[in-house]
C-alpha cells in the first residue's frame, strides 16, 4: 500500500505570507479569507510571495455503480458513457469551465461499464474494471483490486507532476457515485444513512427514501469494521479509490488539491484515514447541497470557498472556485506595501 509519511506545508512560509497581506496597503485582515487562502498556498509552494498558478490540472475519474439496480439513481448509466465523450469533446460543463480559467483537463476511464478501447484517444489508459460489484449486497474490491486502485492513483499523479502541476483537481462523473459516498461517509464518522444521503441527480420523494434504506444496508454490512481501509475496498469503488490514491501521492508529492465537491471530499476523508496528513495540502472549492460533503469537510475541518448550491460534480466546483485561489498569489506578488505607498 502508499506509506503513510505526508510532509507538512511550510510554516514558515505561512507565516510570511500573513506577514506580507499585513505589510500590504490596506486595512489588517480586509482582504478576508482571501489571505488565508494566500498563505496556505504560499506554504505549499515553501515561498513566499509564491509563483502565479499558471499550470492547474484537474483529472476527471469516471466508473460506474452496479448498485444502481436497486434504484439508488435517477439515470440510466448510460449517461456516464455519454458524458465522457462530451468532456473529450470539449463540451461538458468542466469542460467550458476549464477553458474559461485555463486549466488544463482529461477524464480517464476507471471502472465505466464498457470495454477497453470504447473511448477514444487513451481515456481507458488507466482503466481497472467494467462498473462496480453491487456494494449492498458485495463487496466492491478484493485487496489486490484496492492495492491496484490506490497505485494507479498514484501513477496518475506521477503523470500531472510531470506535466508540471502546481494545483490539482479531481473530479468525479459516474451515475449512482453518490451512493458509495454516502455510505463511506456514514461509514467512517458513525452516521446514518439518513444523516449523509442526499438526492443525487434529482431523486423524487419515493426514490430518496429507497436510497436511504439502501445506504443505511450498505453501511450496516461494515459496521464491524475497524479500519478506514477495509471500508474503503467493501463499500468504495475503483473510480473512488483511485482518487484517494491520487491525493495521497499528490500531498507526498508536495502538490496542494483543490477539492470539488461531494466525491472528492470523501476520497480526501478517506486519505486523511490511510495517509494522515493529506489534509494539511486540500483547499475546498465549493459546498454542494449533498449532506455527506457537509459531514466530510466538518471532520476535515475544512471550509469551501463557494456555497452557490453546485452539485454537477466533474470537477466544476473546484474549477469555479479556482479565480479566488489565483487571485490570492497575485495580490501577494503585484499589491503595493502600504509603507511603499505612503513614500
Amino acid at each position: 500500500m502508499i506509506s503513510p509519511e505526508i510532509p507538512s506545508p511550510s510554516t514558515n512560509a505561512r507565516e510570511e505570507a500573513q506577514a506580507r497581506f499585513d505589510a500590504l496597503a490596506k486595512p489588517l485582515g480586509s482582504l478576508g479569507r482571501i489571505e488565508e487562502v494566500g498563505a496556505f498556498i504560499a506554504a505549499t509552494q515553501g515561498k513566499c510571495p509564491p509563483d502565479p498558478l499558471t499550470n492547474v490540472r484537474a483529472v476527471v475519474l469516471a466508473g460506474d455503480h452496479a448498485v444502481t439496480a436497486s434504484g439508488v439513481a435517477a439515470y440510466p448509466s448510460a449517461v456516464t458513457i455519454a458524458m465522457v465523450n462530451e468532456i473529450a469533446a470539449g463540451r461538458a460543463g468542466v469542460s467550458v469551465l476549464a477553458r474559461q480559467h485555463d486549466v488544463s483537463l482529461r477524464v480517464l476511464d476507471i471502472s465505466v461499464d464498457v470495454e477497453a478501447g470504447t473511448f477514444a484517444d487513451g481515456i481507458d489508459a488507466h482503466k481497472l474494471a467494467r462498473s462496480c460489484r453491487p456494494i449492498d449486497t458485495a463487496d466492491a474490491m478484493t485487496d489486490d483490486e484496492l492495492a491496484a486502485a490506490l497505485e494507479t492513483g498514484a501513477r496518475i499523479t506521477t503523470e500531472e507532476v510531470a506535466a508540471g502541476a502546481q494545483l490539482l483537481i479531481v473530479g468525479d462523473l459516474g451515475i449512482g457515485n453518490t451512493t458509495p459516498s454516502a455510505a463511506l461517509v456514514g461509514a467512517q464518522l458513525g452516521l446514518p444513512a439518513a444523516q449523509v444521503t442526499g438526492r443525487g441527480a434529482g431523486l423524487d420523494d419515493a426514490a430518496y427514501a429507497g436510497k436511504i434504506e439502501v445506504v443505511q444496508r450498505i453501511i450496516d454490512r461494515v459496521a464491524d469494521d475497524q479500519s478506514a481501509q477495509e471500508r474503503l475496498r467493501r463499500i468504495g469503488s475503483p473510480d473512488i479509490a483511485v482518487g484517494v490514491g491520487i491525493m495521497i501521492a499528490a500531498a507526498r508529492a508536495g502538490v496542494p488539491l483543490l477539492l470539488d465537491g461531494n466525491i472528492a471530499t470523501t476520497e480526501a476523508l478517506y486519505a486523511e484515514a490511510l495517509a494522515p496528513g493529506v489534509r494539511a495540502w486540500c483547499l475546498a472549492g465549493h459546498r454542494s447541497p449533498e449532506p455527506s460533503l457537509s459531514r466530510s469537510l466538518a471532520a476535515l475541518q475544512i471550509t469551501p470557498l463557494l456555497d452557490l448550491g453546485m452539485r454537477l460534480g466533474e470537477g466544476s466546483g473546484a474549477i469555479a472556485a479556482l479565480p479566488l485561489v489565483r487571485s490570492s498569489v497575485l495580490l501577494m506578488r503585484e499589491m503595493a506595501l502600504l509603507a511603499d505607498a505612503l513614500g
